[in-house]
């Protein structure tokens, strides 16, 4: 019997539109890899041809789950959408999501769900305990995420409640660059751009409903566990900063808003304008507190991040927009091209989430047009008669509309981010925000160093990979109580290091990294709480944190093996490496300091200065090198 994980993952080949089931891998790879990100790579790293695209029919479209996902532990909600990555070609994808859709898949009986194959029409999964159905979409395609839950929902049948679908909107179908996977209405996986992927299978969603539950090893002691996880969620460490999980707390962005502002991190007007973000944060929060907002828990989560808001004044009068718990959201959808009202920002977001598109990959494409417009660098001429003036979401939405349909002004911008700056011209690269090419987790990190090179060292493109520890929160179970000086180099390296280990690890759990982030004691109780969930008894929180470090080693082992170079490394934005003009980091730059925070980076983990490639003696101490052997990528380090 399986403890923990459920066992098996279900296969699904849309080509032949067959469905079946296996086991989990050998004991000794699930440990090694654990759940989520870890196994998922995994699979992604023995099963993908080598010469495969990431929206190629045999490119496996990978959804998983974690041994903790389910269970009592606190926020145990996630899962993680994984394939190869759609904006960074020689990278893996990988995006995490919330909600109810993991948790109800565990119920049915699954860790995963692994999709090849392509449907000829668009099709959708019905997953119902041990009864897997592939069915007509034809009746959902082209509508966005929130009809689509609602249309399956209701042609299933039953309590919508104790059902959950994960689906793509408009933009996955349309193949652009940051097409997410949304689920549960406030919930989406966009890294790597998984919509995409999805929507070149012609799979619409996936909609599961489970009715079993999750067996534990150790169900006493697993409880005593995650009770004492649970009871340090929103305590500050004896002289350190509060963990994320007390900042965001019952829809906590809402009130906590202009702090990012304060520290100049707000992304206002494609980063140019640190002092404008400041009106932008303060209108947002007086709108949320003018207006009813209603946070909305993930499954078993007392954090509540997410949160609808009714807008019951001004001309959004009546609507109810849902969002994700962060701010990044919005400054993705509104902040970048400069919007101020807060109920424009607020509905830009939720459209954005509507048409299945992360706002930071659409955002940038669309600060970048809009900087070039106010430059004068293109006119309405060039825009086919659309005012990108600073502010206008109505032009922001119609553009948007454009880039789905591929015409227009519009039309010309879809082909990922670079593609889309050069062909607006005119040195548009220099203030297009991204690394390696893709949208970064906003907010400005100009003046966290340490967050910024977390975003650039990153394994599967920029994401919350290696948060550092100058902003937000800080990393109590490695020493880090406060917030150091952002703009030195002296320790980054370091910090970024240990927190990518401590992150990766845990986004192998099946748990919210909001209920690990800045939690004291958390690498302990995870791995405790892991080792009583699937009855290995003696795993500890050093094979934990071996764990995250294996799996950062396969992320670098899968980029190699797909032509990445050190100089990839350094494919950044112009606009990230430009001292702000203003504001707590005003006239400083990372740029001097970047490539050798780098390379004490590569050093740190192992990895060969010259080459950012891990050493052998790396990959032996991590037991790699059947799946370097399998990358064929064994030849590139030197043993």
């Amino acid at each position: 019997m399986a403890y923990g994980h459920a066992g098996q993952v279900l296969r699904v080949d849309l080509t032949s539109r067959r469905t079946w089931t296996e086991p989990l891998p050998p004991a000794e790879v699930l440990r090694a890899f654990v759940g989520c990100t870890g196994l998922a790579l995994y699979y992604l790293a023995t099963e993908t041809p080598r010469d495969a695209r990431s929206t190629d029919p045999e490119t496996p479209l990978i959804f998983m789950t974690g041994p903790l996902t389910g269970t009592r532990a606190p926020s145990s909600s996630n899962h993680v959408i994984v394939s190869l990555s759609y904006d960074v070609p020689y990278a893996a994808g990988a995006g995490h999501s919330h909600g109810f859709w993991a948790a109800y898949l565990k119920f049915a009986g699954y860790d995963g769900v692994i999709v090849t194959g392509a449907s000829s029409e668009p099709v959708y999964l019905w997953i119902d305990d041990d009864r897997v159905e592939i069915r007509d979409a034809r009746a959902v395609w082209g509508k966005g995420t929130r009809e689509t839950e609602r249309l399956i929902k209701a042609e299933l049948g039953g309590d919508p409640a104790q059902i959950s679908v994960a689906c793509i909107g408009p933009a996955g179908e349309s193949l652009l660059h940051g097409a997410s996977v949304k689920n549960d209405r406030n919930h989406g996986a966009g890294k790597g751009s998984p919509g995409a992927v999805m929507g070149a299978k012609r799979l619409k969603a996936i909609a599961v409903r489970g009715s079993g539950t999750v067996s534990l090893a150790a169900p006493g002691p697993f409880l005593a566990t995650a009770e004492a996880w649970e009871g340090n969620l929103f305590v500050t460490p004896e002289g350190g900063v509060p963990p994320v999980a007390a900042l965001l707390r019952s829809a906590g962005i809402t009130r906590h808003y202009t702090a990012v502002a304060d520290l100049s991190m707000l992304a206002g007007k494609n980063l140019t304008d640190p002092e404008w973000g400041k009106t932008y944060a303060r209108n947002y929060v007086q709108g949320c507190t003018m207006w009813r907002v209603d946070p909305q828990p993930s499954y078993n989560c007392s954090i509540a991040c997410a949160y609808n808001v009714r807008i019951t004044s001004g001309p959004f009068q009546g609507m109810t927009v849902s969002l994700c718990g962060g701010g990044e959201n919005t400054e993705g959808a509104a902040a970048l091209i400069g919007v101020e009202d807060p109920g424009a920002a607020l509905v830009m977001t939720d459209h954005y989430d509507d048409i299945g598109l992360e706002s930071s990959t659409g955002g940038a494409v669309l600060g970048m047009a809009f900087e070039a417009y106010n430059r004068g660098i293109i006119t309405k001429e060039d825009t086919e008669g659309l005012d990108l003036s600073w502010g206008n979401y109505e032009a922001a939405l119609e553009l948007l509309q454009q880039m789905i349909e591929h015409r227009g002004f519009g039309g010309r911008l879809t082909g990922g981010l670079k593609a889309a700056a050069a062909a607006v011209g005119g040195g548009a690269d220099r203030f297009l925000v991204h690394v390696k090419g893709a949208g970064i987790n906003l907010h400005d990190w100009r003046p966290v160093w340490s967050v910024l090179l977390g975003q650039v060292i990153a394994g599967t493109g920029p994401s919350w990979q290696a948060p550092g520890v100058d902003a937000w929160t800080g990393a109590p179970d490695f020493g880090y109580l406060r917030h150091p000086p952002g703009t030195t180099p002296e320790g980054k390296p370091q910090a970024v290091r240990v927190t990518q280990i401590e992150k990766i690890w845990e986004d192998c759990l099946g748990v919210c990294w909001f209920a690990c982030w800045g939690v004291k004691d958390v690498t302990r109780l995870a791995a405790q709480a892991v080792a009583q969930a699937t009855g290995w008894e003696d795993f500890t929180r050093e094979e934990g944190l071996a764990v995250g470090e294996r799996v950062i080693n396969l992320m670098r082992l899968i980029a190699l093996s797909r032509g990445f170079t050190k100089e990839n490394e350094f494919d950044i934005s112009p606009r990230l490496l430009e001292p702000p003009p203003a504001g707590r980091a005003a006239g400083i730059s990372i740029a001097p300091y970047l490539r050798d925070m780098v390379e004490e980076y590569y050093r740190l983990m192992g990895w060969d200065s010259a080459t950012g490639r891990p050493t052998a003696a790396t990959i032996d101490r991590l037991g790699l090198w059947a799946l370097a052997e399998r990358l064929g990528v064994a030849p590139l380090i030197a043993r």
